[in-house]
């Protein structure tokens, strides 16, 4: 279970991520002539695993989205439902609140910059797309996390309608490429060709499946969709030995596609400019937790002379996520820490001739 723990985090901790403040050091003589222990070394100066720490990579970075309301402004309504419990024969009633998005007033616009700013779910900030964008139409938002990460999970939390379907692809190669992280949809065959729920085997655990456990909740209210990227993987317990859950979970680029908002029918009401005017995508706040890829060998990540952010490499490795050996330290293969062996690189001792103390 300790290389589980290397990666995994439950997710009933995503609401409080990304946001914590560090305590400083002690204010004694020692302390302050002291330098700190480096996490990738033992007590005794031996070579041991060690890993950044676990962030919200998301946070403060910018998105790419195909779609915000506000250009030009465009009312739109928050549909609520009201209980009429002074008559229990009446049929409960849809109220929709409208407003203005105007991205030319602040106080009105709904900008990519409110999924990745601080979530304070006091005073929440909702990035909102055009209205009624529907299939066969999408909406995409595109996060490059600006370096290769070990992603634990994505999540999202709406303050709309959850879609009906959407989709979460990853990028090794910043963005170069896509693979399917995860689908989910009511209709998981039409939408995806997919099998609602299908079961991971070993055999398939680099294969994204699909979902309705979605829509468990009442579409109006909300909520998160979190995926966690190691969920039913049966090798997640053994992660140190799984290079294929290794690379499952490495990321450069995170993408996700709303494919089908979730209408409840109300496109077929008498009032149809009303209802489409109910319908868009708005997330308030966007997570990528993870770590930076170090293979073992860095306990955080910095920024290089490029404003580029790489590895702080130990163990006598290099390259931006530890993933070679230091020249002239060759003399084994370059392989990845694990919790048992830092597996550090090894080279010849340099000869440095000693000059005894006259």
């Amino acid at each position: 279970m300790l290389a589980m723990w290397t990666l995994w985090v439950p997710l009933v901790t995503v609401s409080l991520l990304a946001r914590t403040a560090r305590g400083g050091y002690g204010l004694s003589m020692f302390a302050a002539q002291s330098s700190p222990p480096d996490p990738c070394y033992d007590e005794n100066g031996n070579p041991r695993r060690c890993i950044p720490d676990f962030v919200n990579s998301a946070f403060g970075k910018d998105v790419r989205v195909s779609s915000t309301c506000g250009s030009p402004a465009a009312r739109y309504c928050v549909v609520a439902e009201k209980s009429h419990e002074e008559d229990e024969e009446e049929e409960d009633e849809r109220t929709r609140d409208c407003h203005t998005c105007d991205a030319e007033d602040p106080k009105k616009s709904h900008p990519p910059a409110y999924l990745t700013d601080l979530n304070n779910p006091h005073n929440l900030t909702c990035w909102r797309s055009e209205n009624y964008v529907q299939y066969p139409q999408n909406v995409t938002l595109t996060l490059s996390l600006g370096k290769k990460f070990e992603v634990t999970y994505v999540s999202l939390q709406f303050c709309s309608p959850r879609p009906e379907s959407m989709a979460i692809f990853k990028s090794m190669d910043y963005g170069k490429s896509w693979v399917p992280f995860q689908y989910y949809s009511t209709q998981c065959k039409k939408m995806f060709n997919r099998q609602n729920k299908a079961t991971i085997t070993k055999q398939n655990e680099q294969e994204a499946i699909c979902t309705d456990s979605h829509t468990d909740m009442h579409p109006l209210t909300g909520g998160l969709i979190a995926f966690s990227t190691l969920d039913g993987r049966p090798s997640a317990h053994d992660f140190d030995n799984s290079p294929v859950l290794q690379d499952w979970v490495t990321a450069t680029d995170v993408k996700v596609t709303f494919s089908r908002l979730h209408t409840l029918g109300d496109e077929n009401e008498d009032d149809s400019e009303l209802a489409r005017d109910s319908y868009f995508y708005a997330v308030s706040d966007l997570q990528v937790g993870g770590r930076c890829k170090c293979n073992g060998h860095a306990s955080k990540c910095v920024r290089d002379r490029d404003s580029n952010l790489v590895c702080e490499c130990k163990h006598n490795t290099a390259g931006p996520e530890c993933d070679r050996c230091k020249p002239f330290h060759y003399d084994r293969p370059w392989q990845r820490a694990t919790a048992r062996e830092a597996n550090e690189c090894v080279g010849k001792p340099t000869y440095r001739p000693h000059f005894p103390h006259i």
